[in-house]
Parts: structure tokens; C-alpha cells; sequence
């Protein structure tokens, strides 16, 4: 059988967990995900796992954060004055929002505190300072 290596082109069906066992993406229901080994399209730890298996081959993966999205970077998180965002935007803490950054990117953040004065948001992924674990099937490779 083959044996996936560093620049093959491979489709794989997952489910990502955190360790207390919730799920926080899944394949289930869409394509696989299709991705390039060795290329860094995908989180290092899950890439780092893919040579050596086979066609069909289903593998538990658990990826520290280090090897995932990193640790939680205190700077991404920011205070900034409320009187800076428009009425109209909600800020409960947990609300995904998307700011631009000074060199014109797009910035995903989420409200983390609120008083009448600042709103705290944070850059961090969502899954940085998480460990990862990931059910995954090989369902092809080129």
C-alpha cells in the first residue's frame, strides 16, 4: 500500500475535539478535507501525523497546543473605549466580530468583557491555549 509522504495531496474525514471530549469542527455531512502534507495549510501537529499512514487508514491525533494554535498571546487582547464602536453592534461577551487591522486586514475578534467605559476584545484564535484531538480517516491520496 501506499504511504502517505511530505507533498502528497491527501483527503481525510475528521472530527476535532477538545479533551473534555466537545466537538469543535467535523468533516461529518461535507467533503474531506483536502490538503497538500508538509505544506502548512493545516495546523502542524495534525500535518505532522500524515506520513507513514495508508488508504483507509483511521488514526487518533492529539496535538498540544503548541502544535495547534499556539498558547494564548496576552497581547491580542486590547482594551479599547466603547465610545469607539457604534451603538448598533452587540457586545456580549463571546460575540465574534471583525475589525480591520492597520495594514487593512481583516481581524476576527471576540468580546471578552464590557463596562460602560472600555470593551475588552481578543485576537487570539479561538482554540489557542487548547489542546487538540482529532479522529481522522484517509479516504485518498495523490
Amino acid at each position: 500500500m501506499t504511504e502517505i509522504k511530505k507533498g502528497d495531496t491527501v483527503r481525510i474525514h475528521y472530527t476535532g475535539t477538545l479533551l473534555d471530549g466537545q466537538t469543535f469542527d467535523s468533516s461529518e455531512g461535507r467533503d474531506p478535507l483536502e490538503f497538500v502534507v508538509g505544506s502548512g495549510q493545516i495546523i502542524p501537529g495534525l500535518d505532522s501525523a500524515m506520513p507513514g499512514l495508508s488508504l483507509g487508514d483511521k488514526k487518533r491525533v492529539e496535538i498540544a497546543c503548541v502544535d495547534a494554535y499556539g498558547p494564548i498571546n496576552p497581547a491580542m487582547r486590547q482594551e479599547i473605549p466603547r465610545e469607539g464602536i457604534p451603538d448598533d453592534i452587540p457586545l456580549e461577551p463571546g460575540t465574534q466580530l471583525q475589525m480591520q487591522a492597520p495594514d487593512g486586514q481583516a481581524v476576527q475578534v471576540t468580546v471578552v468583557g464590557a463596562d460602560e467605559a472600555t470593551v475588552t476584545l481578543d485576537a487570539n484564535h479561538p482554540l489557542a491555549g487548547q489542546d487538540l484531538v482529532f479522529e481522522i480517516e484517509v479516504v485518498s491520496i495523490n
